[in-house]
């Protein structure tokens, strides 16, 4: 994407709820024609896609499971077809990532975390970057954690495939930087979603007491950190982790 550009196609996966959901709303702010990308709950990405046309916006919405190698192809095709093609890449989908002692955690729990976390966005990376090289450039970010920086026990499948992820970022950087193709990863602390609903009152409160910006990180924080990255002020970025997290993870 040039400076020139009006912005083009945004397609973010697991949008229908959660961040995802936030960051498809900003995006489509901007001035994204965007694809909200969901697995299950059709009516949740419906009434996100709603949102967004009743402010006068564009989007559509696609089910597909995006660890597969054939639903991710036929995804950026529909999105293509229906849209335009992808300029901006938002890797937002997530699946379940239970807590375990190092000790008992199995191979195919990390396997797990490696479909979400490294396959899901490879197949995505190659799926998009062909129309965004014939552009002459896009947007790739990543969703990450800072859980990287906060050393969990109980988190060590989750932790090595972020890190993994990360790890894929900074090698595209300098791999599609030729072509004019930006790749950062967005790494929140804990930012309540429809999923945290459960969340101990107490749980919330030592969380934000660690913060020094003593708050819990709104949807929005992180949406406006994936905005920036996708918006041609961020034309010269790439390769970053940005926390956004309130200095939860300051040494």
């Amino acid at each position: 994407m040039t400076h020139a550009e009006t912005p083009g196609t945004a397609l973010i996966t697991g949008s229908s709820r959660g961040l995802g959901a936030v960051i498809a709303r900003r995006l489509a702010d901007d001035g994204h024609p965007v694809a909200v990308v969901y697995r299950s709950g059709t009516e949740a990405a419906d009434a996100v896609v709603a949102d967004i046309r009743a402010k006068g916006g564009t989007a559509e919405a696609f089910a597909a499971d995006v660890t597969d190698e054939a639903a991710v192809t036929r995804l950026v095709a529909d999105v293509t077809d229906r849209l335009g093609p992808v300029t901006t890449l938002v890797v937002n989908a997530t699946g379940p990532q239970p807590e375990a002692d190092p000790t008992t955690v199995t191979w195919q729990d990390h396997l797990d975390q490696l479909t979400f976390f490294v396959k899901s966005p490879t197949l995505l990376m190659q799926a998009v970057v062909p129309a965004m090289r014939e552009r002459g450039g896009g947007r790739i970010v990543q969703i990450g954690s800072d859980v990287l920086e906060r050393v969990l026990p109980e988190m060590s499948a989750y932790t090595a495939a972020k890190a993994a992820q990360h790890s894929l970022t900074e090698v595209w950087a300098r791999a599609l930087g030729p072509d004019g193709i930006t790749v950062n990863t967005v790494a929140p602390g804990w930012i309540p979603v429809e999923r945290h609903a459960g969340a101990p009152a107490e749980a919330l409160a030592a969380y934000a007491a660690a913060v020094p910006l003593r708050r819990m990180g709104d949807p929005e924080d992180v949406a406006a950190a994936v905005s920036y990255l996708a918006s041609p002020g961020a034309a010269f970025v790439t390769g970053e982790r940005i926390r956004v997290n309130g200095g939860h993870t300051l040494g």
